[in-house]
């Protein structure tokens, strides 16, 4: 890696407060962080990049919700709302049926279940109600 010499900062610091990222770094390191910093163009703003890692997670994950509103998460258990008739499967699931421990998928409608003698069942999140 080539290490160029940090430029001076351009504001006086006596009428300013310096934001620039040299500055962040070296007070950084007086308090014995050492950790990287990395521009964030969404805020504009220099970040550790633990910080900057940990926000676009939180940013990619989905938030699926229930008919009523409620967050779903894996494992949960939902009720259906509603009768289903399952495509291929020649069965109806009434409505008021329990289904155990759901799995979120990426898509922030459907959600993976399970459910004897349907393998492979998704339901759309608008039918079911977090128990």
């Amino acid at each position: 890696m080539i290490m160029f010499p940090i430029p001076a900062c351009p504001l006086p610091l006596a009428e300013y407060a310096c934001h620039c990222p040299h500055k962040q770094q070296e007070k950084a390191r007086m308090a014995g962080d050492d950790e990287e910093y990395v521009y964030d163009e969404a805020s504009g703003e220099w970040m550790p990049a633990s910080e900057l890692a940990a926000r676009q997670a939180a940013e990619d994950q989905v938030e699926v919700r229930d008919a009523v509103g409620n967050l779903l998460a894996d494992g949960d258990q939902v009720t259906l709302i509603k009768d289903l008739t399952v495509k291929g499967a020649g069965q109806t699931l009434k409505q008021g049926t329990l289904i155990k421990s759901i799995r979120l998928t990426g898509d922030p409608q459907e959600i993976d279940c399970k459910y004897p003698g349907i393998k492979g069942l998704v339901l759309r999140a608008e039918f079911v109600k977090k128990r």
